[in-house]
């Protein structure tokens, strides 16, 4: 689940382009500066023969130098910026602008992988996680109530499925709508085939286009993450580089939860994981097969109390839809 090493390459020489494109661009502007304002342009030059000559008395000895040049350089930064202003331009229009000014983007910053490294890294996962292709099919635009049962009403409701799901899906789209100032925990629990990941794939799709670093992963394959960080000490970096991806990234979405096989062991990592993810307010997604009383006797007591109090609990209902869109195409 770990990045391999082309993937990582490929991420630097994305790193190396933007650098090329934010120096070029700059240079765009410098030019058009220099042909508007001409002795903008000898501004520069005296800063950098200044920057010269004080170099040259410092390794003379002159200590009093380098304080002369800063008053210098002041002063003939100021009336550039006065120029520039004059003239309808940014004060900082001729700097070196980032697409990320934390790592100036060069995709670490103080020797650490930077945040938007770290997105890169989460969009390649994705990629790798087998969903990419399937949310190009399952996403809110191609969402439809049609296969849902418009004539059995739910009696604790008092609406149809299909009424209920119409109200569902929008709960979902106002989940991505307020994600990035409310977040959120969602639990969806009903049988197979009713919906409850084709949902998961919206919500996934719409935040990962929103930039958001989202992690997919079925309910086996993150205790297989969980069991390698613990006991595998052949991949020990890069499974504890995707456990730490588990713990920190906007959006972890845990499909089936309850069909992996269940232990002491399962049941901790997980109460950890939620935890985690509660005390650091990252938003995750579950869904299960299980009701909340059957997730009780299955996990403990404090896992399920997580879901109960953090979590907005929303139940499926009706049949596998997939037989009744079989059976729609066959009338």
């Amino acid at each position: 689940m770990a990045l391999s090493n082309s993937q990582y390459d490929a991420i630097m020489r994305a790193y190396g382009q933007q650098q090329f494109k934010n120096r070029h661009e700059q240079e765009e502007r410098v030019a058009q500066v220099y042909q508007k304002v001409p002795v903008i342009k000898e501004l520069d030059q005296s800063i950098s023969s200044r920057a010269v000559a004080c170099a040259r008395r410092l390794l003379e000895g002159d200590k009093g130098a380098l304080n002369e040049l800063r008053e210098e350089i002041a002063d003939l930064r100021e009336q550039k910026g006065v120029l520039l202003r004059s003239a309808g331009f940014a004060p900082d229009y001729m700097e070196m602008r980032y697409r990320c000014g934390d790592c100036k983007d060069t995709g670490y910053s103080d020797g650490v992988k930077c945040h938007c490294f770290r997105q890169s890294e989460m969009r390649y996962l994705y990629a790798q996680s087998n969903i990419e292709q399937i949310v190009t099919v399952e996403n809110f635009n191609t969402f439809s109530t049609e296969y849902f049962d418009d004539t059995r009403v739910i009696p604790q409701l008092n609406r149809t499925v299909k009424q209920y799901m119409a109200q569902v899906a929008e709960t979902c789209r106002n989940f991505t709508r307020e994600f990035s100032t409310e977040g959120g925990n969602l639990l969806f629990t009903g049988p197979t085939g009713v919906g409850k990941t084709f949902l998961t794939n919206c919500i996934a799709k719409e935040l990962i286009d929103q930039y958001y670093s989202v992690i997919y992963l079925s309910a086996n394959d993150l205790f297989e993450v969980f069991s390698k960080n613990r006991f595998d000490y052949q991949d020990e970096e890069d499974m504890k580089g995707m456990y730490q991806y588990i713990l920190d990234c906007d959006l972890l979405i845990i499909d089936d939860l309850g069909t992996e096989l269940n232990n002491s062991f399962t049941s901790s990592e997980l109460f950890y994981c939620i935890n985690e993810r509660l005390n650091s307010r990252k938003s995750t997604i579950i869904s299960t097969n299980h009701p909340i009383n059957e997730l009780r006797d299955r996990y403990t007591e404090r896992v399920t109390s997580r879901l109960i109090s953090h979590y907005t609990i929303i139940p499926i209902y009706g049949d596998d839809i997939r037989i009744r869109k079989k059976a729609k195409r066959t009338d």
